[in-house]
Formats: C-alpha cells, structure tokens, sequence
C-alpha cells in the first residue's frame, strides 16, 4: 500500500516514461499546460471561455503531441510494446481518448439540434453566444470525462486509485510546466528524444 502522495508520484512517472519520449510532445504539453493554467484562471471569471481555451487550445496540442509524434513501435528504454502500454494505462489511454474526443467534435451537434440544450442553456442570439453555449456544453463533458473514469477507477481498482488519478490530472499542468519547460531548448539543440535515464 502507497501513501497518495507515493501513489500520485507513480501515476506521473509512468505517464511520463510511457508516454513522453518525444522533445516535440514535451513542448506541445508545454504549451497545453500554459494554456489550461490560463483558462483555470479565466474560469473564474468566464468558465465558458475557459472550457473553449481548454478544449481547443490544450487539449487539441496535448493530444497531437501524443498522437502524432509520440512513437508507437516498441519502446526500447522501457522493455515494453504500445498494447502493454495501452493496457496499463491508468486514465485515458490512446483508445479511450479516442471516444472521448469523438464524443466532444460532434458534441456541437447537440445545440444544432437544440440550442437550449434542453432549456439548460439560454437561446444563441448570435454567433458569439452560440460559441458560449458549446463552451458550457465542452465544460460539462470534462467534468462528465473526469467523474466518469473516477468512479470506473472506483470500480475496477479502488478509490484511492481514482482519487489520485483526479488529483493528477487536474494538477497536470502545473506539473508539466515544472517538468517540460526545458523541452524547447532541447528542441532547438536538435534532442528530438529525451535519452534514456542514466
């Protein structure tokens, strides 16, 4: 049994030496975790704008860090296949964030078919408040993605596991300000991967 503190600190390290190889994918997690810092600020203040700074701008360069440049052949540093990484995979692994974005491109769907989204939301008068609505809509589905692995974690491992696993992912950009702000200069070094630990 891992303290939460110990449990967090694993769940970040095998994220990090599964998943982020790439000097690439370090600096576009880089510029993701800026942008979700900025829109958790904006949240108080406008969560609507918050939700579409989060979805549009971080998670689109989040995910394109992973899936485009992270390799997917065997990993040689860490003795271990994509499917063995996929299957281990704590949060959203390659699969499962698939569905997830899926649901949210065709989210906006939604207030084609009902602008009010049920009455939750008030009617767009304009392109502008149309836009808001799919921010409140995109804010809702992240909570809705964020509880529901949560409690699947709670089902499948144990609560502490899903609660370190909520814990990391919404301190994630903090975290990885701390541990890729250097990526861009090993970038422009011409360090395309980060070498395997010594």
């Amino acid at each position: 049994m891992c303290s939460f503190r110990e449990c967090l600190r694993v769940q970040r390290w095998d994220d990090h030496r599964y998943y982020h190889h790439s000097r690439i994918n370090q600096s576009l997690h880089l510029v993701s975790a800026m942008t979700f810092v900025c829109a958790y600020v904006v949240a108080f203040k406008d969560p609507a704008v918050a939700a579409l700074l989060g979805w549009l701008l971080a998670m689109t360069t989040r995910q394109i860090g992973h899936i485009v440049f992270e390799p997917k052949t065997y990993d040689v540093i860490n003795h271990a296949t994509h499917e063995f990484k996929e299957a281990i995979k704590v949060g959203y692994n390659l699969k499962r964030k698939a569905v997830l974005l899926t649901i949210w491109a065709l989210s906006p769907l939604l207030l084609w078919w009902d602008p009010t989204l049920l009455h939750t939301l008030r009617p767009p008068r304009s392109f502008g408040d149309f836009w808001r609505n799919v921010g409140y809509l995109w804010l809702a589905l992240g909570g809705a993605g964020l509880a529901f692995r949560t409690l699947q974690l709670f089902l499948i491992r144990d609560v502490k596991t899903g609660l370190v696993w909520a814990t990391k992912i919404l301190t994630d950009p903090f975290h990885d300000i701390k541990l890729y702000y250097r990526a861009p200069g090993y970038l422009l070094r011409g360090e395309m991967f980060e070498p395997a630990p010594s």
